[in-house]
C-alpha cells in the first residue's frame, strides 16, 4: 500500500474486500436513504467548520440548494452538479465538496436538485440543470461537477453550445463519468481497488439513466461530443485507484486535441471522487486547488461585491 498517502486514506483502503452498494431498482429507495444518512454528520461538520450559509430556492421551477461562504468575495457564481450515477445523490449529499469550494473561492454555489433515474431517465437531468443554467447567465459563471455531475457539466456545455448560449468561464470535473459505455482499461485494473465504485454499479446505473437510448449519444456520454477551442479551461481530478481513471485521461486528451486548456490532476493511491470524504487531508487540498483554478480562470475574478 502506498505510504505517500495520508493515514486516513490508508485506513479506508485497509477495509478490503470492499462492499459495493446494490443499485438494483428494488433497492434504490433504501440506498438513497442510507447514503443520505451516512453523509449527514459530515455535512453538519462541514457547515460548522467553514461557517457556510445554506439556503433553499427555486430557479426556473427547479429546486436548488445555495451555498454562501461566510464572506462573499466575488461577483461570479458556481453552478454545481452532484454525483451518484444519476440514480442516487442530492444537493445535500454533495455539500462536503460544495462548501469547501465555496469558502476557498469566496463564491456562491448553486446546486440544482435534478431528477433521478430510473424514474426520470435521460434527458430529465440535463433538462433540469439547463433550466437553472439559463437563469444564471447574467453573471460570469464557473461550472463544477463530480462523477455523474461531471457528465452533466460536459453535457450542459454541449447543449449550451448547440443553443448558442454563453459557455461558463471555468470548469472543474471530479472523476467525471463521461462514458456510459463504460469503456477504458481502468474499469478492469481498478475493479476491486476502488473502495467506492465497481464495474457492476456503473453498468447498472448506465442502464437506468440511458433507458432505451444508446449510451453513445453525446448527451449521455459526452466523451463522444464535439468540443472546440471556444470551451473554457478545465481542471480534471482523479486518482490512480479511480475506477473511471481511464475516462478522465481520455477526456483530457480529447479536449487537448481541440486546443482546450486542460489541467489533469491524478492523485496517487486515491479513488473515485475521494474529495467527498472530508476526513482525508487530500480532500481539502484538492478542493482548495480546484477553487484556486476556478478563481484564476474566471474573467471577472476581480469583480468583488
Amino acid at each position: 500500500m502506498d505510504k505517500a498517502i495520508s493515514l486516513e486514506a490508508r485506513r479506508v483502503l485497509e477495509k478490503m474486500p470492499y462492499s459495493n452498494s446494490d443499485r438494483s431498482p428494488s433497492n434504490l429507495l433504501n440506498l438513497r436513504s442510507k447514503t443520505r444518512a451516512f453523509i449527514a454528520s459530515s455535512v453538519s461538520q462541514s457547515i460548522d467548520k467553514y461557517k457556510a450559509i445554506i439556503t433553499n430556492t427555486e430557479l426556473n421551477g427547479i429546486p436548488c440548494v445555495v451555498v454562501n461562504p461566510p464572506k462573499l468575495m466575488v461577483g461570479w457564481e458556481i453552478l454545481y452538479g452532484f454525483g451518484g450515477g444519476f440514480i442516487t445523490g442530492s444537493a445535500f449529499e454533495d455539500l462536503t465538496i460544495a462548501i469547501p469550494i465555496s469558502t476557498f473561492s469566496g463564491a456562491k454555489v448553486i446546486i440544482p436538485e435534478y431528477r433521478l433515474a430510473p424514474e426520470h431517465p435521460w434527458p430529465a437531468a440535463i433538462d433540469d440543470i439547463l433550466l437553472v443554467y439559463k437563469t444564471l447567465l447574467e453573471k460570469p459563471m464557473a461550472l463544477v461537477g463530480e462523477s455523474a455531475g461531471g457528465n452533466l457539466a460536459l453535457s450542459l456545455m454541449l447543449r449550451a453550445k448547440q443553443l448558442g448560449l454563453p459557455l461558463p468561464s471555468s470548469v472543474a470535473l471530479l472523476s467525471p463519468w463521461c462514458d456510459l459505455t463504460n469503456a477504458g482499461d481502468s474499469l478492469s485494473f481498478n475493479e476491486g481497488r476502488d473502495p467506492f465504485l465497481s464495474f457492476k454499479q456503473s453498468e447498472m446505473a448506465a442502464k437506468h439513466y440511458a433507458g432505451e437510448n444508446s449510451a453513445r449519444l453525446p448527451e449521455i456520454s459526452p466523451i463522444f461530443g464535439e468540443f472546440d477551442a471556444t470551451f473554457p479551461p478545465c481542471l480534471i481530478s482523479t486518482g490512480t485507484r479511480d475506477l473511471l481513471l481511464s475516462q478522465s485521461v481520455k477526456l483530457a486528451s480529447a479536449m487537448r486535441e481541440k486546443r482546450i486548456s486542460i489541467d489533469l490532476r491524478i492523485w496517487e493511491g486515491l479513488w473515485h471522487v475521494f474529495e467527498w470524504d472530508r476526513s482525508l487531508p487530500e480532500s481539502e487540498t484538492s478542493l482548495e486547488q480546484i477553487a484556486y483554478f476556478l478563481k484564476k480562470n474566471m474573467s471577472y475574478t476581480a469583480n468583488t461585491v
